[in-house]
């Protein structure tokens, strides 16, 4: 059986560790920090230790050589195995502050662990470039808003999707706690009418039935979805030709409770006849 490898990447502070420990739950052999040199030679060690299931984190400490992974990816790609990339990223914002709260060094960092914030936001975007190219090669999930349980649900519900076949990701969010750095496509939909207004709509989400049929009712709520259905289905396809592995398409609204929560079940529903279809509700997943 050809071997699963699973190749965490991105940002330090963005969440390794925590998708490593999901992968674990899931019955992956997890190294950390694995120097590309050695990745050939692991994966065909690792098979005979523990099963044909690996996932493996790379980081910006292993700089010098990470020009090397996105080769080796292909070439084991070609002999067989199935690979997927997921890249974890996060706000600069959002990793300082993680560098903050926890007093750790940044890997690049040579300084001390209290450095100011002008020289770690440099550093960070040092780092952000040297992980460029592996960023574009996989997909991403900003981790700025999430949770560790969420983070992990999301890496989780990512690896059954079957190799050589797109995998849709709809995900709702709220405009006001900040667009999703992992989106492909966004689409606003925050002028469409607002159940937050009807008294016995406003404690409930899009996934309540009563929400729903309001927001089956309204026109524009309808036209909206035609929109957006007529737009992806034109150019998933394309993507789809060309070997596209993950799409992420973002839903937003002013809370992200009611009306991007609605399109994101309806659009999921409809793309699912045709792809692997995940469905995240970022304002809803971390209750």
């Amino acid at each position: 059986m050809a071997p699963k490898i699973v190749l965490i990447t991105g940002m330090s502070g963005s969440g390794k560790s925590v998708a490593l420990h999901a992968l674990e739950d899931a019955g992956y052999y997890c190294v950390d920090n694995l120097p590309p040199e050695l990745l050939p030679a692991f994966v065909a060690l690792e098979p005979r230790h523990h099963g044909n299931r690996v996932a493996i984190a790379m980081d910006v400490r292993s700089a010098t050589s990470l020009h090397q992974v996105p080769r080796e990816l292909d070439r084991l790609r070609r002999q067989g195995a199935a690979v997927q990339s997921i890249f974890l990223d996060a706000s600069v914002d959002t990793l300082v502050r993680r560098f903050s709260e926890t007093r750790r060094r940044h890997p690049l960092s040579h300084d001390d662990p209290q450095q100011g914030r002008k020289a770690l936001v440099q550093t960070i975007e040092l780092e952000r470039g040297l992980l460029a190219d592996l960023r574009e090669q996989a997909h991403v999930i900003d981790t700025s808003a999430l949770r560790a349980s969420q983070l992990q649900s999301y890496v989780k519900g990512l690896i059954p999707g079957a190799q050589g076949q797109l995998t849709l990701v709809f995900q709702s969010f709220a405009f006001k706690r900040g667009i999703p750095m992992d989106s492909d496509y966004v689409f606003d939909v925050r002028m469409l009418p607002n159940p937050h207004y009807e008294p016995t709509l406003r404690d409930l989400t899009g996934l309540d039935e009563p929400v729903a049929e309001f927001l089956r009712q309204q026109p524009d709520a309808a036209l909206m979805r035609t929109h957006i259905e007529q737009f992806l289905g034109h150019w998933l396809e394309m993507l789809d030709r060309n070997h596209r592995s993950y799409v992420t398409v973002a839903i937003g609204c002013t809370g992200g409770q009611h009306r991007s929560v609605y399109l994101v079940e309806r659009l999921a529903e409809t793309f699912g006849r045709r792809w692997t279809a995940l469905r995240r509700h970022r304002e809803l997943d971390g209750r």
